[in-house]
């Protein structure tokens, strides 16, 4: 699918209309074209803003009370200026209020960069489309010395692989992703019926403490070692994807 296609094809990837084989194959487009990217964000950006209820503002209850106060006071003929006034204020100053509130929404749409997804919401992501995608692996083995080596000339980094099939989480392949801007490796685990995607690449922090958090429902855990990132999210329960995470850190180090 080329650019143009996918321009036109956006809005509606954005409010969620799209079918999911058209959906996934948007999303794949956008995975390694970068100006396609930067436009998704933007209309992302567009929709939360309209969708913020903080920007929506009422007239404070002491405008009318003074308003009311000042006409009850005013002479008869002052009554009739002041409220001939008013009819011609009021619908004006809601023209102008809108008028401004467009041109402050645009303007900081166009000045401020829109927000990135965050590195969970990548993760998080990356895993339901490869469930989505029929995409789970590239290279189907549960053999590590034959998922390994498909790495080689596919990245410029070698990661850990290892099968964990003894301990309940048997070794399902591989695949190529793409994440924090970078392709990444992605070693895929089962656990009786749930996956478990672990995602790898190199990292400048040599060691990081063990990070959890959920995003949308799927559990997820970070941490670095051995000059690598490294990312294992899934919608199995938590006791599970802890008990897999110590298992895969101690067969890697």
């Amino acid at each position: 699918m080329d650019c143009d296609r996918v321009r036109l094809l956006l809005n509606g990837y954005v409010d969620g209309e799209l079918d999911l084989a058209t959906s996934v194959t948007v999303d794949e487009h956008m995975q390694t074209c970068a100006a396609c990217s930067r436009h998704y964000k933007m209309l992302m950006s567009l929709h939360t803003a309209v969708s913020d209820k903080s920007l929506y503002r009422l007239a404070p209850p002491q405008l009318e009370k003074r308003i009311r106060s000042s006409l009850r006071k005013a002479s008869p003929t002052s009554r009739a200026r002041l409220a001939l006034s008013w009819r011609w204020f009021a619908p004006s100053a809601l023209v102008a209020a809108v008028l401004l509130f467009t041109a402050g929404f645009l303007g900081r749409g166009l000045l401020t960069p829109p927000a990135a997804p965050s590195l969970a919401q990548q993760v998080q992501t990356a895993h339901v489309r490869s469930l989505m995608a029929n995409h789970l692996v590239d290279v189907a083995s549960t053999d590590e010395h034959t998922v390994k080596p498909w790495f080689n000339g596919k990245l410029d980094f070698s990661p850990p692989v290892t099968d964990l099939a003894g301990q309940g989480f048997p070794l399902a392949g591989g695949r190529l992703d793409y994440l924090d801007g970078q392709p990444v490796a992605a070693l895929v685990y089962q656990r009786n019926k749930h996956y478990i995607n672990v995602f790898i690449w190199p990292s400048p922090d040599k060691q990081q403490g063990l990070q959890s958090s959920t995003y949308n429902g799927y559990h997820l855990y970070s941490w670095s070692q051995s000059g690598m990132t490294f990312w294992a999210v899934s919608d199995v329960n938590t006791e599970d994807l802890a008990i897999f995470v110590q298992l895969f850190q101690s067969s890697t180090k």
